[in-house]
């Protein structure tokens, strides 16, 4: 039975991701920091507990996910698909000091964490010549937005960083998909001040994000229609874009409210 290792599964597109996989037969190795709502959204979902194993580590701490990659391989094997899916989105303003530190676990989490996600799987997933490694990136990884220079910014470098990762591992037999969703209903996007075009659930996402996995594709923007923006967007030129976007709300900063 094959195995999928995904973080940021207590909620959201890690979530929606578990259960789809789960209903393909796969085996679940999930990660969260606590697991008291990952085993409550287990038991509720009717989870098979012989096909789940819940693991307790902070993306955040390099050590701490790459301790729970290991113990994966350990007791369950080398997975078939590992997604790194942990993330947050926060607004930032640089004028404000305590901001650069959100700024700074933004890219802890979904930049390092990412990679550190990945690492412990690498060399075993070459010696298998088989494997898939995904990394969750986003539409607002394109361009940036206003206010939301921390997320932007982060999700550009997923981009590019798993873009790298792909050319390195080319011919190996491991695969590196970089799939960058759209506006998707999550708590993530839930507290946003601003129009969310082509809004989707996370359960259509995952469909979307499983079959995408499925076929091996290098990149895709789920749904297409954002993709579509994301090109016009990155053709379009700074003054026109900067237009575009005057008087556009920013992203909620953690001291807000």
């Amino acid at each position: 039975m094959p195995l999928v290792f995904i973080t940021g599964a207590s909620s959201g597109i890690g979530q929606a991701l578990a259960w789809r996989y789960y209903q393909a037969g796969y085996r679940l190795a999930l990660v969260a920091r606590g697991t008291e709502r990952l085993e409550a959204w287990s038991a509720q979902a009717g989870i098979d507990p012989a096909r789940l194993r819940i693991f307790a580590a902070d993306v955040a701490r390099t050590d701490s996910i790459v301790a729970a990659g290991h113990m994966c391989m350990e007791e369950l094997g080398v997975p078939d698909v590992v997604i790194a899916a942990a993330g947050i989105s926060v607004g930032v303003d640089t004028s404000v000091r305590a901001d650069i530190d959100v700024m700074a676990q933004v890219f802890a989490i979904n930049n390092v964490g990412l990679a550190a996600t990945f690492h412990p799987f690498v060399a075993a997933m070459l010696e298998r010549r088989a494997g898939a490694l995904v990394g969750i990136a986003s539409v607002n990884g394109i361009r940036g937005l206003p206010g939301h220079g921390a997320y932007c910014a982060s999700k550009a470098a997923v981009i590019s960083y798993c873009e790298s990762l792909r050319g390195e591992l080319r011919s190996s037999g491991v695969r590196v998909v970089t799939i960058s969703p759209g506006y998707v209903d999550t708590p993530l996007t839930q507290g946003n001040r601003y129009r969310m075009p082509f809004l989707m659930s996370a359960t259509d996402f995952a469909d979307k994000a499983f079959d995408t996995i499925a076929r091996g594709s290098s990149y895709r923007v789920i749904p297409w229609q954002m993709g579509v923006v994301a090109k016009f967007l990155r053709l379009l030129p700074n003054v026109l874009f900067d237009r575009l976007l005057a008087g556009r709300p920013r992203k909620q900063r953690a001291g807000d409210g």
